[in-house]
C-alpha cells in the first residue's frame, strides 16, 4: 500500500515522531496508519494515544439537563470558521437542533437526521441543517449526539466547558428513588461529569474497554519488552502489569479525582452514597469534543 505526505503528516499529529521515524513506520506497515502508529510504539518512539483529542473545525458543543434532573443530551455541530460558530444565527441554528434532541429518542446519527424537524415538520433534522448551511454560506453538519434517560431511580449530570467545544453527561443509578434524588446523589453526577470533561477516559471500567484495544496494548507492551532485551520468559508478566497499568489509567473508576488526587472516582461514589443512604453506580458517559473521534 502507497502512501502519501499527507499520510507522514498525519503520523506525525498522532505520535509526534520524526518525519523519518514516520516514513519508515509507513514504509514497515504497507501505509498502513493505525499500524504504523502501534509499530512507532513498540519501538519506543511514539506514546500512548489514550484520547482523540485533537480539534479538527469550529462549530459548538450544546447541552442540556432535562426532566427533573434524569435526562440530558447533547449536539455537536460543526461548521468551518470561528467566526460563523460565534454568530449569533450560527447558535440559533444550535439550540433548534439542541431542541430536537431533547424530543428525540433515535439511537443513532442517521436516526436522528432524518427525523422530522421540531417545529418545522416539511423539513427533516439534515434538510434543516443543509438550510443552515446555506444561510451561513460554510459547511454545517451534526457531527455526534448523545442522549441519557436515567429513570426514576436515576441522575444525570452534566458540565459543558465555557468555550462551547467540549461537554459532557454522566448517568447513574441509585438504590431506590429517594437516593436517586438526595442532593449528595446530584453533586456526585456534576463532579463525575466534569471529570470525565477533564480526564477523558475510555470506559466506565475495564469491562468497557474493548477486546483489540486491550490486546494492541499488549502487543506494544511486548514489543517494547523485547527491544529492551528482556528475557521472554519474564515478557508476558510485564506486558500483563502494563496492560493493568494502562487500565487504571484509562477507565474512570480507578482514575485519581481531578479536584483532589488523593481520592479515585470509586471512592468518590461511594463516600456521595454513604451521605446519599443507600448506593450508587455510574452506569455511562458521554464526551463530546469538538473535533474528536
Amino acid at each position: 500500500m502507497a502512501f502519501t505526505t499527507k499520510d507522514v503528516a498525519e503520523l506525525r499529529q498522532r505520535t509526534s515522531a520524526g518525519i523519518g521515524d514516520c516514513k519508515k513506520a509507513l514504509e514497515e506497515t504497507n501505509g498502513d496508519m493505525n499500524s504504523a502508529v502501534e509499530y512507532l510504539r513498540k519501538k519506543g518512539i511514539a506514546k500512548a494515544e489514550k484520547r482523540a483529542d485533537r480539534s479538527t473545525s469550529e462549530g459548538i458543543v450544546a447541552g442540556e439537563v432535562f426532566n427533573n434532573g434524569t435526562s440530558a443530551a447533547l449536539v455537536e455541530v460543526g461548521c468551518e470558521t470561528d467566526f460563523v460558530a460565534r454568530n449569533e444565527d450560527f447558535g440559533k441554528i444550535v439550540d433548534a437542533i439542541l431542541a430536537h434532541r431533547l424530543q428525540s429518542s433515535a439511537g443513532s446519527i442517521e436516526a436522528f437526521l432524518a427525523e422530522p424537524m421540531t417545529g418545522s415538520p416539511n423539513e427533516t433534522v439534515e434538510e434543516f441543517v443543509k438550510a443552515a448551511a446555506a444561510k451561513t454560506g460554510e459547511a454545517v453538519n451534526v457531527k455526534r449526539t448523545a442522549r441519557f434517560d436515567a429513570g426514576a431511580t436515576g441522575q444525570v449530570g452534566m458540565y459543558r466547558h465555557h468555550n462551547g467545544k467540549l461537554a459532557t453527561i454522566v448517568q447513574i443509578t441509585a438504590s431506590s428513588a429517594a437516593v436517586a434524588g438526595h442532593e449528595a446523589t446530584k453533586e456526585l453526577a456534576k463532579y463525575i461529569a466534569e471529570h470525565v470533561a477533564a480526564a477523558a477516559p475510555l470506559a466506565v471500567d475495564r469491562h468497557g474497554v474493548p477486546a483489540d484495544k486491550l490486546e494492541a496494548e499488549k502487543r506494544v507492551a511486548e514489543g517494547q519488552a523485547r527491544e529492551t532485551g528482556k528475557p521472554e520468559a519474564m515478557i508476558e508478566k510485564i506486558a500483563t502489569g502494563k496492560v493493568e497499568a494502562f487500565l487504571k489509567d484509562v477507565t474512570l473508576m480507578p482514575q485519581a479525582w481531578v479536584r483532589d488526587g488523593s481520592i479515585t472516582i470509586a471512592q468518590l461514589v461511594a463516600d456521595h452514597g454513604k451521605k446519599a443512604g443507600g448506593e450508587i453506580t455510574v452506569e455511562r458517559f458521554a464526551r463530546l469534543q469538538l473535533g474528536a473521534e
